[in-house]
């Protein structure tokens, strides 16, 4: 597979609960079936490295950015999670405010049921916010068509994108058992790897 580059690669930020494991899966394999590098907080694991300095770094280089506000609610503690739409404001700002190519970034702001934004970020209020209802398959396509929709690329249609993501979770199992993985809980760069993999054996998608 080619490198990553500014134009093939996107900035994906939203929960890393086990509750969201499979709707962050389905759009990560959506991402590399439809040509593309996803990049998270989950891909690099330097204890010297700065959080916030390996996401402004991950958002610097990403043309696209899907950014998931599903997940703000109150914690156990009672306090609202706010990661979310912090690095979006990030994403958001270095389009607004950089130079050259940071003005071409382009996001899809998903959430889980539709308009639940307006209760706690009114200032998105007019903009285009997708629902995914905490589906993995609604999910797939939502990174599908928005991802043809922001590249104009010829990409495989979201229903076959969709039927070869169900292939592929048919055949994970076995991928990871190969592996020696619990299927439910195998590390992000492992289930990356498995994707890429699949996708080789696969083929190009007609």
């Amino acid at each position: 597979m080619k490198v990553a580059g500014y134009n093939d690669s996107v900035f994906i930020n939203c929960p890393f609960d086990a509750e969201y494991v499979p709707i962050l899966r389905a759009i990560v394999y959506s991402v590399y079936r439809c040509g593309f590098f996803p990049k998270t907080a989950l891909d690099e694991d330097d204890g010297l490295d700065n959080r916030l300095s390996k996401i402004v770094r991950q958002i610097k280089d990403s043309k696209y950015g899907i950014h998931d506000l599903s997940r703000i609610e109150l914690s156990p503690a009672n306090y609202p999670r706010f990661n979310m739409p912090f690095e979006l404001g990030i994403f958001f700002g270095a389009r607004m405010l950089g130079n050259g190519i940071q003005k071409r970034k382009n996001a899809l702001i998903l959430e889980k049921d539709k308009y639940s934004y307006q209760k706690f970020i009114s200032d998105l209020a007019g903009m285009d916010i997708h629902a995914h209802a905490s589906d993995a398959a609604r999910a797939v396509q939502e990174t599908r068509n928005w991802l043809a929709n922001v590249s104009r690329r010829t990409l495989p249609s979201a229903e076959r994108v969709g039927r070869l993501h169900q292939s592929f979770l048919v055949d994970l199992p076995v991928m990871a058992a190969e592996l020696e993985f619990d299927p439910d809980h195998i590390p992000y760069v492992d289930y990356e790897s498995m994707i890429v993999g699949w996708l080789l054996k696969a083929g190009p998608p007609a």
